[in-house]
Formats: C-alpha cells, structure tokens, sequence
C-alpha cells in the first residue's frame, strides 16, 4: 500500500461520521437527497438472530428447524451485520434494510420482529425506539427506514400493517418526512432542517402507501452472488438505468445461492462475515470507479462498520457524478 493511500485510510478509521449530513459542504444542504450518496446496511438487524428462532427462509432448510447445528449454520451465514443498531449510526449509516415477520403461534398477537434466515431476538417495536431517541439526539441527520417482506402476517395482515403503521406515525410523530407532493416539497437536507424533521419511512406495502408520511418502495439493485466480479458487472449494468426522480439503492452485498451451491462457499469460509472482510476492499474499489461513471444514491453495504465503508461512500459526495 503506498504511504499516502495509509495515511488516508488511518484518517478514515479515525474521523467520526456521526454527523456526517451536517458537516457536509454548503452547496450540498439544497440538493435533493437522492443526488447525494448515503451510505446504509443491509439486513440492519441481522447481527440480533435468534439461535432459537425457527428457519423462515429458505424454504429448502425450513424442515431442518429442529436441528440446532443447522440454525447455527444458518446464523453464521445470515449475519450481514455485526455492530448493534446504534453502532450503526454511530458510524454513519442513514439508510436501514429492515425485514419484518410475525413469529408463528406468537402469544402476543401484534408483536413483530426482524428477520434474515432466523428471526431476531428484539421486536420491531423496541429497535425503533432506539432509532428514534438517535434521531432527537442527531436533528440535523436525515434517517431513511426502508421495511419490507413483513412475512407470515397471513389473514391478519390488514390489522399487522395498521398496528405498525399507527405505532410509526405516533413514535415518530412530526419527525416524519412527507412524500413530497410538488416540485418545491423534494425533500433536501435544508427542507428537512427547517421543517425540524430527519426521518422518512419507505414502506412496501400497499396499505401504507396511501398515507402521505409514508414512502414508495425504494428499489434495490444487488448482484445476487457470490462471486465479486459477476456482483459488479450486474450493478454496473443496472446503475445505468437506475432512476435519478426517486431513492435507489446500489447493494455491495454478496448473496449465498438457495440450492446446494452454497455448500462450496461455507466449507470454504467460516462465516459470511469473513467472506465479506475479504471482498468489501474490491468492492469499494469499483465503487468509487463506478460513481465516476454513472450517478450513485444509497450505497448499502454488508459490515457498514468496518474500516472505511461509510468513509469512502461519503467522500463520493466530492467526486461522484450527481
């Protein structure tokens, strides 16, 4: 590594990007907030499985549920995140992948909970509580929650989704950032500092849509492998359509395969964690070269913790073609 590339990286590792949004250069406060790059994670919640959780997905190792050492298989391949929900923030990210399901045969019958593979141990409830006492201790950054999947609501799910709505609107309150309406309501960092609020809720389901506090499916484009260089050449690919009239999200995600595939990748590394560690650097790489090439917006990422992921995605603000 040559000295000046280890001395910007030290300088990485040790900025603070708790801030971020309000540190940003003043040509930036009035532009649009999908014309700048914001770092997120994907599957947010993913570091709090449940070792006791049932298998939710795949559907091949639902029937493998009982059986502890395949739940634990199944933790270490589905943990995309390793720093809690506050870390998280702490270093930056903005935007949160947030999955949701109903436990089978919960007692509580409008107790939700995240999931990736497992379930997690803390319900959706609690987890945005905490968001929420981040973003009253930080006003000036602006938080994007996207939720989604929400399985196994079944023949309840118009109740589900109008308990968690109802419970986002009175949590959040006038905090939350309304789907614009005219040309002059684009939501920008100024618009929301002025308007004294920093969260906007993407919600994938029709029946919160309707509701002006809460926003269209944001689309995630991922590579949907393994492999570094097939991952790269499908988000090269799709970032040049992507739209620059709305919120997109550009994944630097690796995905197991859902068949019999994935066993050469577990018997290889011991956990996704450490397959991420070994990618994240080639990753970011084409990143900064892709964001000279095509506009980028959210850039969400495995491990957003690590050294220099949200460092390098938010230095794209300077360079990145808007």
């Amino acid at each position: 590594m040559a000295p000046g590339q280890q001395e910007q990286n030290q300088l990485h590792e040790n900025e603070s990007y708790s801030d971020w949004m309000s540190r940003l250069p003043p040509d930036k406060h009035n532009t649009v907030l999908w014309h700048l790059v914001i770092p997120g994670s994907h599957d947010s919640m993913s570091y709090d499985l449940d070792i006791n959780s049932s298998i939710i997905e795949p559907a091949l190792l639902k029937k493998y549920s009982r059986l502890r050492c395949v739940r634990s298989i199944m933790r270490r391949w589905a943990k995309t995140q390793e720093a809690n929900i506050v870390e998280q923030l702490n270093a930056g990210a903005r935007y949160f992948d947030l999955r949701i399901a109903r436990k089978e045969n919960d007692p509580d019958p409008d107790r939700l909970y995240f999931y990736h593979g497992l379930l997690t141990r803390t319900d959706v409830e609690t987890a945005l509580r905490t968001i929420k006492e981040w973003a009253e201790e930080h006003p000036r950054e602006v938080l994007i929650l996207s939720l989604s999947h929400f399985k196994g609501f079944g023949s309840n799910s118009g109740h589900l989704h109008n308990h968690l709505t109802n419970f986002i609107k009175n949590l959040f309150g006038s905090k939350l950032v309304p789907k614009p309406m005219r040309n002059e309501d684009m939501p920008t960092l100024q618009r929301c500092w002025d308007h004294k609020q920093n969260v906007i809720v993407s919600y994938d389901h029709r029946e919160a849509t309707s509701q002006p506090v809460f926003w269209f499916k944001i689309r995630y484009f991922y590579g949907d492998g393994m492999d570094t260089n097939k991952v790269e050449e499908i988000l090269t690919r799709d970032l040049k359509v992507a739209s620059q009239a709305y919120f997109y999200v550009c994944g630097l995600n690796l995905t197991l395969p859902e068949n019999a595939g994935a066993l050469k990748y577990i018997l290889r590394w011991r956990s996704l964690a450490s397959s991420i560690r070994h990618s994240l650097p080639k990753l970011l790489r084409w990143l900064q070269i892709q964001a000279a090439r095509t506009p980028v917006n959210i850039v969400a990422s495995d491990l957003v913790t690590e050294p220099n992921v949200v460092a390098t995605i938010v230095s794209l603000n300077k360079t990145a073609v808007c």
